[in-house]
């Protein structure tokens, strides 16, 4: 029997990450439904075109950086899920202006755009093996 994989339609919201892709520390990889922007390692943008409140784009951010974002880009608000983030919908009157705005802001490197990767996960291992190692001292 013959297993029958759907394609996954490409995200119709690839475009607005067109102005990154000359910069040499640019990455676009699947995150979770979104695709995402990752500038120097950092998670700093991600889009996706899926049913509401899965539909728009995602400014990365703490919740520190939040009221300054939202004073310069008036349409974002927290994401009703993934409340540390900030969201515009694709359903928003200014969307393409402010996605298009936040991109020019991520490629300037704003500082506050942007979130750790695979650093926390990094630490957390060598941290491990460094108790690992410490409690290996203290048996010998």
């Amino acid at each position: 029997m013959e297993i029958i994989r759907k394609k996954k339609k490409a995200n119709s919201l690839l475009w607005l990450f067109e102005p990154l892709e000359g910069d040499p520390r640019y990455l676009c990889k699947r995150f979770f439904s979104f695709e995402a922007a990752y500038l120097d390692g950092r998670l700093c943008l991600a889009v996706v075109d899926r049913g509401e409140p899965w539909n728009g784009m995602m400014a990365c951010t703490s919740r520190e950086h939040h009221a300054s974002l939202r004073v310069e880009f008036r349409a974002l608000e927290p994401h009703p899920v993934l409340g540390k983030w900030l969201y515009v919908s694709q359903l928003h009157p200014e969307f393409e202006a402010v996605a298009t705005e936040l991109v020019a802001a991520a490629r300037k490197r704003d500082p506050r755009l942007g979130i750790e990767g695979d650093v926390r996960k990094e630490h957390k291992k060598r941290g491990a093996r460094a108790s690992r190692e410490s409690h290996k001292k203290r048996r010998v």
